[in-house]
């Protein structure tokens, strides 16, 4: 079966071309190597951007289960997906947790007609979900944010500054990457840990937080990190 290798480059506001050649890469080599992968990680990292690099999102073969008109074609989910060839893409994989046993059915054939890269938060329900079902079939790609190495070296204050996350690294303005990080961190410390099994009070997760924070690169004084 035929990869993709598209280079469709991503244009960040600060008005360069961005191209994830690590990342990319990754995703090429795991494709090659097993018949559904998974590309893992948080929110707003950029997971369905790179997913858009290897399938248009007009395409028959991409799914974003986010979108009414993507569920609607799931509706009979074997019907939609065991007749498509070559690179199937299912994003937010997450909200629907039944497809996974049908993707091992449908990973089993032979001949292999088509692959799968699905995406979604690296939770650990939807880890436990697609390792019980795809055992042997399924390899992950974590994904964080914009590499050093995508970026070049005389991006390494900005990089170290903002953070690798796309919407916070490209603002022309540095009050609007501030905005976003303070939101990202809002619904990170009020959403996400939560879904990780955390039962910390996100109040108290913030202030713990930015104790560590003000302390980054000094000798750590262990009993200052609590009032």
């Amino acid at each position: 079966m035929n990869i993709p290798h598209t280079k469709r480059d991503i244009h960040g506001s600060i008005g360069t071309v961005i191209y994830r050649h690590t990342d990319i890469a990754l995703i090429h080599a795991a494709l090659r190597r097993s018949r559904v992968v998974a590309l893992l990680g948080p929110r707003q990292c950029g997971k369905t951007t790179l997913a858009r690099q290897f399938v248009p999102p007009d395409s028959i073969n991409y799914f974003d289960l986010e979108d009414p008109q993507s569920l609607a074609r799931l509706s009979e989910p074997d019907i939609a997906l065991r007749p498509l060839k070559k690179l199937v893409v299912i994003d937010e994989v997450q909200h629907r947790p039944e497809l996974f046993p049908l993707l091992r059915v449908l990973a089993d054939r032979t001949p292999l007609p088509a692959r799968f890269l699905i995406l979604g938060s690296a939770s650990p329900d939807l880890l436990r979900q697609s390792s019980e079902s795809l055992a042997g079939r399924l390899e992950t790609v974590p994904l964080e944010g914009f590499r050093l190495s995508d970026l070049g070296a005389s991006a390494q204050g900005r990089h170290w500054l903002r953070g690798g996350f796309p919407l916070a690294y490209t603002p022309r303005r540095e009050a609007n990457s501030v905005n976003w990080r303070r939101q990202f961190l809002q619904t990170f410390l009020e959403r996400d840990i939560p879904q990780l099994g955390i039962e910390i009070p996100a109040i108290a997760l913030r202030r713990f937080w930015l104790t560590t924070t003000a302390r980054y690169g000094t000798r750590p004084n262990w009993l200052a990190l609590w009032p």
